[in-house]
């Protein structure tokens, strides 16, 4: 599958120069505006990714119509749990032309939002961003058998994977050395990877930047607490809810 949505793209500079008394100009900082991924934790297990003039959510949730202003290219569905699917918030990222992805087994909701149905092993474009589907499946309360999808984003070579609800899982070893950026669910363990098997994953895939995602208050903290040593070959950007990390490339 390959799906694609035209986007203007501007590229800015942002060159800063200095004029020296003999009338030398030095170049001071010629780092590019338009170079730099922006990612926003939202709630939960909710990502807004930006860059330059694309905007992918992943898992949008709880946050009514606070950013109508920011609208979607796309939204992307790891599956239909309350707190992952929150059609109201859906509604209100709403364009003319935004595509939004669902895993296939979540027919009628594809269907309300004229959506795109995906399985694990699948690829699209969002404008000039290659968005990849990856496995997502713990026991009963997310089987392998429903397909459900995590998601790999890459921007230029810079990738990154939201993980969505998921155990430490054997397809991880195909992601070994190939991610950037790793976001990863704290907990519940009832529900998703937890404590030392969040370190089994990072083990495996080797991203250079972890971001915890999907805690409750305080689980973060406890939990980078608990395991900074095992969490000292990664570079943890530990964002609370509605917090922005900018990553040049």
């Amino acid at each position: 599958m390959n799906l694609t949505k035209k986007g203007k793209i501007i590229i800015s500079l942002g060159v800063l120069v200095v004029i020296l008394g003999a009338g030398i100009p030095i170049v001071v900082n010629s780092v590019a505006k338009d170079s730099a991924v922006k990612l926003t934790l939202l709630d939960n297990a909710g990502v807004m990714i930006e860059y330059q003039e694309t905007r992918i959510y992943i898992d949008p949730y709880n946050f009514g119509d606070d950013y109508a202003d920011k609208p979607a290219d796309a939204i992307l569905i790891t599956h239909e749990h309350g707190d992952h699917y929150d059609p109201e918030v859906m509604e209100s990222l709403q364009k003319e032309d935004t595509i939004n992805v669902f895993p296939a087994i979540m027919e009628a909701e594809i269907a309300r939002f004229d959506g795109i149905g995906v399985v694990p092993e699948e690829s699209f474009m969002v404008g000039n961003i290659n968005v990849s589907t990856f496995y997502m499946y713990t026991s009963d309360s997310h089987p392998q058998s429903s397909n459900y999808t995590s998601y790999i984003v890459d921007i230029n070579g810079f990738t990154i994977f939201h993980a969505g609800d998921s155990y430490n899982i054997v397809e991880y070893y195909d992601l070994k050395g190939k991610i950037d950026v790793a976001m990863l669910p704290v907990g519940p363990g009832c529900q998703t990877m937890a404590n030392q098997d969040i370190i089994n994953v990072l083990s495996i895939i080797e991203p250079t930047y972890y971001i915890p995602i999907h805690f409750a208050e305080g689980a973060d903290e406890t939990f980078l607490d608990e395991y900074k040593d095992s969490l000292s070959d990664y570079k943890v950007v530990h964002l609370s809810y509605f917090s922005s990390r900018r990553f040049w490339i």
